[in-house]
């Protein structure tokens, strides 16, 4: 049984003391591959240096979080386009809008989200998204972009069932990680109705560990929590959420399919 981390922080500092651990205790876990979102520029050296050090387990992702949108937006917007000119990256991410910290930016927000959106659908690759305080305001601006080109993921889903569906609607996937294993978030009740066919699996690590790890550092080992979660929700066997949720990582993410077998080996 493999399982994909479709969304983790892994060169962040948090992780110095003990990285190949972490990584070696996801695999034992049988936690295959790490998909890896980009903050802002600050970020993509290190990134892509653990990209390089585990070749066919991490893939880099490109692009400006929206806790990143400042005054110089667009000069950090330049330097995702340059990259994304560089080099293939396995989606555009993690972009959106977060109006939980500061709302100062909104509007700048919105128009990095959407130029971004565009470079997905030019470049033929998936986005994924961001989404705090703005999940109506972001499923509304994904209604209006979408065309055959776009497909993605509401990273960290912890909305409605309403908003799931709306989400479904547009092909994306949910993005669920350790939100459903707490007790009074009510995401369980909502994944009750949701069919796995549209569920990929996450950590956000070093953020938001599940229970029982609540409250402590998070890591891509703790994707298992997560599938144990929803194997009992869904009353289902976990082979069968290892399964359909992998399966869907890889129609996100096709090089998790064509990288799979060399994955299971390689290491610089």
């Amino acid at each position: 049984m493999r399982l994909i981390d479709t969304h983790t922080h892994l060169y962040l500092e948090q992780f110095d003391d003990g990285r190949e651990e972490m990584i070696q205790r996801a695999l034992e876990s049988g936690v295959e591959q790490f998909f890896l979102p980009n903050i802002d520029s600050s970020s993509i050296t290190r990134m892509l240096e653990l990209e390089e050090a585990w070749p066919g387990r991490c893939f880099a992702m490109m692009g400006l979080h929206p806790c990143s949108v400042k005054e110089n937006f667009e000069e950090e917007l330049a330097i995702v386009r340059d990259w994304l000119d560089e080099r293939p990256f396995c989606a555009v991410g993690e972009i959106g809008i977060d109006l939980y910290w500061d709302k100062t930016f909104f509007e700048q927000q919105k128009e990095a989200f959407l130029l971004q959106v565009e470079w997905a659908k030019e470049l033929g690759i998936p986005i994924v998204i961001h989404s705090r305080e703005a999940t109506d305001i972001l499923i509304d601006l994904v209604e209006k972009a979408k065309d055959e080109r776009l497909k993605g993921v509401f990273h960290c889903f912890s909305g409605t069932e309403t908003q799931a569906r709306r989400i479904i609607e547009l092909d994306f996937f949910l993005g669920i990680g350790g939100v459903v294993t707490f007790k009074n978030a009510g995401l369980d009740q909502v994944m009750e109705n949701i069919s796995l066919e549209h569920v990929v699996l996450e950590t956000d690590s070093p953020y938001l560990a599940p229970v029982p790890k609540r409250g402590k550092r998070n890591e891509s080992a703790y994707v298992r929590l997560v599938a144990e979660k929803l194997a009992a929700i869904k009353g289902v066997p976990f082979r069968e959420v290892a399964e359909v949720t992998t399966r869907n990582a890889e129609s996100l993410f096709p090089v998790a399919a064509t990288a799979g077998g060399a994955g299971r080996t390689a290491r610089k």
